[in-house]
């Protein structure tokens, strides 16, 4: 028996960490100052993309995602019903109506054959963007996704919540990053604890547009602008002569207070140092579960090893889920399900979605759950993991 509880996920704060945010609490600024800037520059950098825009949480960045891309009531967008709920409530909060299609049960990401039938079943125009998401940390082949968007004249807003890092070769056999801008309009990252950077809580929006760019700057803190070429009202009427007087602003939209604090990003700069250290390591331990797995017949799948995988998490897929699930928890080991499918939540079930409308997506969930992964997870407490799931699975 481990000594010690084993969780799904967990975050790794050093000392380094610790010493940064201390430097900020020591700051001037323990909001809206420099440590923003920097960490949305070198988060931009690590991505490829050329503008990050910090935000509170991965919610706020889907949020403002929509919002920017003027979604409004009645708008239908399409996403996956295997995520968090938050990839398609973004949609619901802005008053449009949200598609759920189905996933492809080998790679549990969208099944790009299914919506192409999805889009081609309507006239042009009945929908106006997809949110793939990037569950687990596989990347989606957004080259493929971007080409049939263009097809329909629809938006992308990537969800890279779990792939920061991650990456699918394009068509010129090319590494194409999660949120690099060169596909999706936007893409979202989050920064939650038990993410591949922990902020406590926190999210990151990357586009290459620099339009969308300042459009989600605006909303992000109420719909306010503070550069003189971008105000409408007089500089008279501002309390100004000759030039607009240094305190003025102008709330332009309604906007939200979504903002990052500096000790938050003081805390991301640091983690990002160490983000390929962390991606290597994950990459590891989704290489010791594939082999633990490879031959085992009642092992019905897995995450496995695919190029460019980020391995937020790893998913094995069993028969006795519940059981093994029980098992496991007596043994302290806390795996987790990901996810039950959105579109059967007593929410989305109220505005018509029913069991049997997305049969891959159903049935993954019946059988899926989720291994510790994390880059402090020790070889022997993986090999507890697996000699436990062999032991209940009687190997």
């Amino acid at each position: 028996m481990s000594k010690k509880a084993i969780p799904y996920g967990r975050q790794n704060i050093t000392d380094e960490d610790i010493q940064t945010v201390i430097e900020t609490l020591q700051s001037d600024y323990l909001t809206q100052g420099p440590k923003i800037k920097q960490f949305e520059n070198e988060f931009a950098e690590y991505v490829g993309s050329k503008y990050a825009v910090a935000v509170s949480n991965g919610t706020a960045a889907l949020h403002l995602s929509t919002l920017a891309l003027g979604v409004k009531p009645g708008d239908k967008v399409i996403t996956s019903p295997i995520t968090f709920a938050a990839s398609a409530n973004c949609v619901r909060y802005c008053g449009g109506e949200v598609i759920f299609s189905d996933i492809d049960s080998s790679t549990y990401l969208l099944d790009i054959k299914k919506l192409r039938s999805l889009l081609e079943a309507s006239p042009k125009g009945t929908y106006k963007g997809i949110i793939p998401v990037d569950f687990a940390g596989r990347a989606v082949n957004l080259e493929l996704f971007r080409k049939l968007a263009a097809e329909h004249d629809l938006w992308i807003i990537e969800d890279a919540c779990h792939a920061p890092g991650g990456s699918f070769l394009d068509s010129n056999n090319k590494q194409q990053f999660c949120g690099n801008g060169r596909f999706a309009d936007v893409s979202i990252f989050s920064f939650h604890p038990v993410k591949h950077i922990a902020c406590g809580e926190g999210g990151m929006i990357t586009t290459n547009d620099e339009k969308l760019y300042h459009k989600l700057l605006q909303l992000r803190t109420h719909g306010i602008v503070k550069e003189a070429d971008s105000f409408e009202n007089s500089i008279e009427n501002a309390g100004g002569k000759g030039s607009y007087p240094n305190w003025y602003m102008e709330m332009q939209d309604l906007g939200f207070n979504y903002r990052l604090t500096d000790m938050q990003a003081a805390l991301g700069i640091s983690q990002l140092t160490r983000a390929e250290i962390g991606l290597f390591r994950r990459r590891e331990i989704a290489i010791n579960y594939y082999k633990a797995f490879a031959d085992c017949p009642y092992i019905k799948g897995q995450s496995g090893i695919v190029e460019g995988h980020a391995y937020h998490l790893y998913v094995i897929e069993v028969d006795n889920r519940l059981g093994l699930y029980n098992y496991l928890r007596e043994n302290k080991i806390f795996a987790q399900i990901h996810y039950y499918p959105c579109h059967l939540m007593p929410y989305y079930k109220n505005i018509g979605w029913r069991e049997g409308d997305l049969s891959s997506a159903e049935k993954y969930y019946k059988h899926c759950i989720s291994l510790p992964m994390y880059p402090i997870l020790s070889n022997d407490e993986q090999q507890y993991v697996i000699d436990t799931i062999k032991s209940f699975l009687h190997e």
